[in-house]
């Protein structure tokens, strides 16, 4: 397959990807794990009383798992998000934002009360990270209010600071906010790779089937954790 052209540079490993194979820097390489919750991948969290089905989210976990540590072995930033808000939901945007028309975690609250302010709520069980995937010194870890991982945080800035020019993404839910990132990052000139089978989508199979090709076609590229851990492994230590 072809690959993105470059210019040859220390460090540059390939990596398998479609629809091309891309050249990439690991510590050019930043890995965006993407609302790895309790809310999202527990038994009981959000996703779970809500009525989605979250079987699948264990496995993905484990290949979350994987890619950190691969990744922290490689010098790959590793960057976690947080979805959420306060206690009180200010940041939730009231009834003059959208998001508290579209959010189901809102609306599951304003359904069932007896649920307020311990579904994505800061400090709660619920917001937690879930125990397998826990941040260490050199990661970074940023609170998000809505879907894309951009808006309102300062990742943009932090990335550019690091000299990071490829996202790789793993994490929950792949048609929302995993996607919803990856977009803004293609339009802030980030090559975003997203990990197929390191992605949660609760709900129709043909959601994930939906994101992947969007982004295989028009936004970025698409890769394995296998590949992902195999390719960043090459890379020589500076």
């Amino acid at each position: 397959m072809s690959e993105r052209p470059t210019v040859p540079r220390a460090g540059v490993v390939t990596l398998p990807a479609r629809p091309e194979n891309l050249p990439i820097n690991p510590r050019e390489t930043a890995l965006i794990v993407v609302d790895m919750q309790n809310a999202y991948a527990s038994p009981g969290g959000y996703l779970d009383l809500a009525g989605f089905d979250i079987a699948g989210a264990a496995a993905v976990i484990e290949r979350i798992a994987l890619a950190i540590a691969a990744a922290r072995a490689a010098g790959v930033q590793v960057v976690f998000f947080q979805n959420g808000w306060d206690p009180d939901y200010v940041e939730a945007g009231g009834p003059g934002s959208p998001n508290w028309w579209k959010s189901n975690a809102l609306k599951t609250m304003r359904d069932r009360p007896e649920l307020e302010r311990s579904l994505l709520a800061k400090g709660t069980w619920d917001y937690a990270l879930v125990d397998r995937l826990k941040p260490q010194t050199g990661d970074i870890v940023i609170p998000k209010p809505r879907y894309s991982a951009f808006f309102n945080t300062a990742l943009d800035s932090m990335l550019r600071a690091r000299g990071v020019k490829t996202l790789t993404f793993c994490g929950i839910a792949t048609n929302v906010c995993v996607e919803s990132t990856l977009r803004d990052g293609y339009h802030l000139e980030y090559f975003g790779v997203l990990l197929e089978d390191a992605t949660h989508q609760a709900g129709p199979a043909f959601l994930q089937a939906a994101s992947v090709y969007n982004v295989e076609n028009f936004f970025g590229w698409v890769s394995s954790t296998a590949d992902f851990c195999g390719a960043i492994g090459q890379a020589p230590p500076e």
